[in-house]
């Protein structure tokens, strides 16, 4: 039979989505996550910041594309068939990111998550939920709603936002 604090313990586990921006790791909520699928010719967009690649039709969602590595300025910004896009849902919107590769599914406690620092990382500390440790190398864990809904993206319209703490 499970004690309360073991059922405490396990809903205090999130899982995360790895992957990789340049030499840096990062992790997004595995929850936001609907696929992850090779990248494809885009229709390009008028005016649209370098970053915002253009738009794609998924089984009839039209879906904006975005280099995270071009928004945050590391990796470099090929397109082949290597090219990962982790297609995400935010509120009632899919929107695809364009990363190096995507490693694994981690599961971190509590314990595990540590706030963010206040200086200079490669990711703008805006967008970030903490930083955990796994195996030999840091995690950056990505507030990956923060992030779309932002004005400078501008792809998904909300209310009041609300920031995930590394606590909760």
């Amino acid at each position: 039979m499970e004690t309360a604090e073991n059922q405490v313990a396990r809903t205090d586990v999130r899982e995360y989505l790895t992957f990789s921006l340049g030499e840096e790791h990062y992790a997004l909520d595995i929850m936001a996550v609907k696929e992850i699928r090779g990248y494809e010719a885009v229709t390009r967009i008028a005016n649209a910041p370098d970053f915002i690649k253009g738009v794609i039709n998924l089984r009839g969602d039209i879906v904006p594309i975005v280099d995270l590595r071009l928004k945050f300025n590391v990796g470099e910004a090929t397109y082949d068939e290597f090219t990962i896009v982790i297609v995400i849902q935010i509120h009632d919107r899919m929107v695809g990111i364009v990363v190096d590769g995507v490693s694994d599914v981690i599961s971190l406690s509590r314990e595990e998550r540590r706030p963010p620092p206040e200086f200079g990382v490669a990711f703008d500390s805006r967008f970030l939920v903490g930083l955990a440790k796994v195996q030999d190398h840091m995690v950056i864990l990505v507030n990956i709603e923060a992030l779309i809904t932002s004005q400078e993206l501008g792809l998904v319209e909300v209310g009041a936002q609300e920031s995930p703490d590394v606590d909760s």
